[in-house]
């Protein structure tokens, strides 16, 4: 019926003519349109994975309690031990689990010693990422922090004179302190750091089990290790404005064939208020093949086909079951700057091979229509190397 209507249009054209390019011209102004018209922020966006930038710290130090403080007393230094794991979320902020412990020497009017177990949550901030710039190879970095904890404490030498429930001098104390500290880190590498810290702990006055003098007890601790960064430390990251000139293009492209249709919608219309016209014989046009508007897209270094990119397949399959005549070739790719060339070839066969079992598999098309191509990539279709991690579909000729 198309056909007959497409030659009866060219036998009365000379009569059409002036009115349809009135009419085309007219409806292509009225239905231009532009998909985004909204101005996107152009930053720089960083995230981790779940995997990506845990650590483990290890070292060892030296504590000093500062407490009463009455009458000239001296203040001892100690060795404390530390071990601690955490995750930097972005290259910004991080949380941390730190673990203290040791013995602690004060001398207010006598000897005293004490030992403890400390534990703490931190929230570390890596200021000159945030103020000059994020470099995840810089080699010096400077981390302040604060945290909540908790401590317990025991074997107290000689007793102290915080008396129990039983009438006796206590002999262990729990306490919650809060701190606060800086860190600086030095890179070694990219799976390790070399640190020095310094805290501050804040307690109540009973933490050495002598609630006399000054009402807070304070214990410092200078600490140095080794920091072991599981996964290394780089960060994912994208930015809206890398792909606004595709979206102008396909703004372009979208007005392009809307203006198309109502050209095409017009000449029609006028073709088919003049009938009837003459017979003419049928020709039957042989249309060159073409690509075909859906796409899949996949993650980094993935064959996987998530639910978001499953719409496109579900659009193939019903274009082959409305076109039973018509098969498709699926031309898998991978971007450039990841991976070698013979794995990324593997990979573009495996992201091409996963599309044609889904349609397969979950649409009951025949696996005779569908034939498969690695492009690897050798060939790369898009310029922003994100979009060619991606299975292009066409007509097979």
């Amino acid at each position: 019926m198309k056909k007959n209507v497409l030659w009866s249009f060219a036998a009365c054209s000379a009569m059409l003519l002036p009115g349809l390019t009135a009419n085309a011209q007219e409806t292509v102004v009225m239905e231009e349109q532009t998909i985004i018209e909204t101005e996107v922020p152009c930053k720089t966006h960083y995230y981790s994975t779940s995997r990506d930038n845990w650590f483990i710290q290890l070292g060892a130090g030296v504590a000093s309690p500062f407490v009463e403080n009455d009458g000239g007393s001296r203040f001892h230094v100690t060795a404390n031990y530390n071990f601690g794991f955490g995750k930097y979320i972005s290259p910004y902020l991080g949380w941390r689990v730190s673990f203290y412990g040791g013995a602690l020497h004060s001398n207010p009017d006598t000897y005293h010693k004490m030992k403890y177990v400390n534990a703490n949550v931190d929230f570390m901030w890596d200021m000159l990422n945030s103020m000059g710039g994020v470099n995840t190879k810089r080699v010096f970095s400077i981390v302040p922090f604060v945290g909540l904890g908790g401590t317990f404490a025991w074997d107290y030498r000689p007793d102290g004179t915080i008396i129990g429930h039983d009438g006796k001098p206590k002999g262990n104390m729990w306490a919650l302190p809060v701190s606060a500290g800086i860190q600086f880190n030095f890179r070694l590498g990219k799976y390790v750091d070399f640190f020095l810290e310094g805290r501050g702990q804040f307690y109540g006055d009973n933490f050495n089990n002598i609630p006399t003098g000054r009402p807070v007890d304070i214990n410092f601790t200078a600490t140095g290790g080794l920091i072991f960064k599981i996964g290394g430390d780089d960060f994912k990251s994208y930015n809206p404005c890398d792909y606004l000139g595709y979206i102008s293009n396909l703004n372009n492209q979208v007005n392009d064939l809307r203006g198309a249709l109502a050209t095409t919608s017009a000449a029609l219309a006028a073709a088919e208020a003049q009938l009837p016209c003459p017979e003419v014989q049928e020709t039957v046009v042989v249309q060159e093949s073409a690509p075909l508007m859906s796409t899949v897209r996949f993650s980094l270094n993935s064959a996987r086909i998530s639910d978001m990119e499953m719409v496109n397949i579900y659009n193939i399959a019903e274009y082959l079951k409305a076109n039973p005549d018509q098969n498709v070739v699926i031309a898998g790719y991978a971007d450039k700057d990841t991976g070698s060339s013979d794995y990324n070839m593997s990979l573009s066969k495996r992201r091409a091979e996963a599309v044609k079992k889904a349609l397969v598999d979950k649409y009951g098309i025949s696996a005779d229509r569908l034939s498969i191509q690695a492009e690897g990539s050798n060939s790369q279709p898009y310029d922003v190397n994100n979009w060619n991690r991606i299975v292009i579909f066409s007509v097979a000729e």
